[in-house]
């Protein structure tokens, strides 16, 4: 992953609750998350729903604008200050035109697609308890770095519930 972040000539900072991307927006970049923290989320009859978070360390994308070009219906918004580097697509196509650094970015690309899947499976699971214990032990730094708030709509539970969960 070193070798796509190095790609990167331009550093953003977003302050808390400033937007990166809108809805209807086309993004063809990947972000790396320097400092902070984001979330991606659609709105789904006025209200909120995160589908992903970012935070140090972390690579960041609309997936479906980047592949298509196309604008999509998310949003990534600071949850706090953040600095991001952002790697065009351009730079990416240029990186894999060399022909040596090809399973790199499918690794990449495979982890994202993991995510995602995973992501599913936590929507789908019925249990309040097992979509905080699957997060849990998949992303324990998620909850040092994210506020609650964002975590529960993430989890679709209540803050209470994702509160009383925690205790337990």
């Amino acid at each position: 992953m070193k070798e796509i972040i190095e790609l990167s000539d331009r550093e953003i900072t977003l302050g808390r609750n400033e937007f990166l991307k809108v809805k209807d927006s086309v993004d063809t970049n990947v972000y790396y998350v320097e400092r902070g923290s984001l979330r991606i989320f659609v709105l789904d009859d006025y209200e909120e729903r995160i589908i992903r978070f970012g935070y140090s360390g972390n690579l960041i994308v609309s997936l479906d604008s980047f592949l298509t070009g196309k604008p999509s219906n998310l949003y990534i918004q600071a949850i706090k200050r953040t600095v991001v580097k952002a790697i065009t697509k351009q730079q990416i196509d240029r990186f894999l035109e060399t022909g040596r650094n090809g399973d790199l970015w499918i690794n990449i690309l495979e982890d994202l697609v993991l995510q995602q899947m995973e992501r599913e499976i936590d929507i789908l699971t019925n249990s309040p308890k097992e979509r905080y214990e699957r997060v849990l032990k998949r992303s324990p730094q998620l909850f040092q770095e994210i506020p609650n708030k964002y975590i529960a709509n993430y989890l679709r539970m209540s803050a209470e519930t994702l509160s009383r969960l925690k205790k337990s």
